[in-house]
């Protein structure tokens, strides 16, 4: 069965937790005792309804102020297909648990209360969206229960969404308007009867219909050699594997490749997945990868495809969302961890900060702080094999850790 990765996002209060509630709710993935205890703490609370958040809020914090703070993911299963939900903070303050929850998803839930509209936080939960190059995005118009389902609303909202994803540089982007109520479980997994103006489809079969695939554009393949295996036992004395996971595209028996950095060609002569070979492994696939030549191959080394070598530098410029209470300053040195690479980086110039509402940047700042977002340059003490995060998602992302603590304080994206 095909699973799907989704990240949510929404401003305070716009519902995310309850709409996550509700898909448990509805696909019947609450199990008895967890329904039980929403509805005695329903009732203590006062509510002649189910809070659907209490499914999702799992930090004490969490339920007692009824926000969401950290980053919970949430796994449910239809007929058709099994999902993983990252169930991302609203706040402000939480930018950087929306990106490091966003990572590796293959859609999104931008979540906007039909009485507020668009936010600052909907602007910005937009932008990252497009930032991580997530191309199937789902804006849910939730409490439409609460202006009284008016179609007026739902399509000034829409209206602003599609102004602002006009200004966006990530073209690709698939959006998908969705008027609901997360609590009374209108358009959720269910149509409504309250909005007859909506001829769309309902947010779980909408999410049903994704090609998990298809939300993944096929790229240049790169393959990072995790480790190195020599068994010496009697019946595989002879074998040397690589072993790692295919990223971009996919390997089959035969291809041409070349070893980076040495620039050492060869074919690919068997690919092994346990017990078990293949003629052909996906990307996503983790593997082992014999060649047809006895070339030298270390842990680190990566093996692509002829004539589609990724760029090796020591010098990269990249959007960085910062995510540490010491700010980022020019001349600062950090550790960098690209792949199962790393180097030393040093930073190199701050070039501008980058406005979440789309409006432009402000040029040569001094400092990057929290939940910023900017363009930096770094110079690395080592080469690195690289591309551009629009190229490939998987090999032009980094982290930059803090050498003094050990805190991941940055993630980037190579330009």
């Amino acid at each position: 069965m095909n699973v799907l990765k989704i990240a949510t996002a929404g401003s305070v209060d716009d519902g995310k937790s309850t709409l996550i509630g509700r898909l448990l709710y509805d696909t019947k993935s609450l199990t008895d005792d967890k329904l039980a205890a929403i509805e005695e703490k329903s009732k203590q609370r006062g509510f002649d309804y189910l809070d659907f958040s209490l499914a999702t809020d799992g930090l004490v914090a969490e339920r007692e102020q009824g926000i969401t703070i950290d980053v919970a993911h949430i796994y449910f299963s239809t007929r058709k297909k099994s999902f993983i939900i990252a169930d991302t903070p609203g706040h402000i303050e939480y930018t950087r648990n929306m990106v490091t929850g966003a990572s590796t998803a293959q859609a999104s839930i931008v979540l906007v209360d039909a009485r507020k509209g668009v936010v600052e936080q909907t602007y910005r939960h937009f932008f990252i969206n497009n930032l991580l190059r997530i191309k199937d995005v789902v804006i849910a118009i939730n409490k439409m229960d609460l202006v009284d389902f008016s179609e007026e609303k739902y399509n000034s909202i829409k209206g602003e969404i599609e102004y602002l994803a006009s200004k966006s540089d990530f073209k690709n982007q698939q959006l998908t308007f969705i008027p609901m109520s997360a609590l009374q479980g209108d358009n959720v997994a269910s149509k409504s009867e309250n909005m007859s103006w909506y001829a769309g489809e309902t947010l779980l079969h909408h999410l049903e219909k994704l090609d998990t695939e298809a939300t993944e554009e096929v790229t240049q393949v790169r393959f990072p050699v995790q480790t190195v295996i020599r068994p010496k036992t009697d019946e595989y004395h002879d074998f040397r594997g690589y072993a790692g996971k295919i990223y971009g595209g996919d390997l089959e028996i035969g291809d041409e490749i070349v070893v980076l950095p040495s620039q050492t060609k060869s074919t690919i002569k068997s690919i092994h997945f346990f017990d078990k070979e293949f003629e052909k492994a996906k990307s996503g696939s983790a593997v082992t990868i014999t060649l047809a030549d006895n070339v030298n191959v270390s842990r680190g080394d990566m093996l692509v495809k002829v004539a589609e070598e990724p760029t090796i530098t020591k010098q990269l410029d990249a959007t960085i969302c910062w995510m540490d209470k010491e700010p980022l300053q020019v001349s600062q040195k950090y550790h960098i961890k690209h792949g199962i690479n790393d180097a030393q980086a040093k930073i190199t110039q701050l070039s501008s900060i980058l406005k979440t509402d789309f409006s432009g940047k402000i040029e040569n700042p001094s400092e990057l702080a929290l939940n910023q977002i900017g363009v930096i340059q770094l110079k690395l003490s080592k080469y690195l094999l690289v591309d551009s995060f629009n190229q490939n998602k998987s090999n032009g992302a980094f982290i930059l850790i803090n050498p003094k603590t050990n805190n991941t304080v940055g993630v980037g994206f190579i330009k």
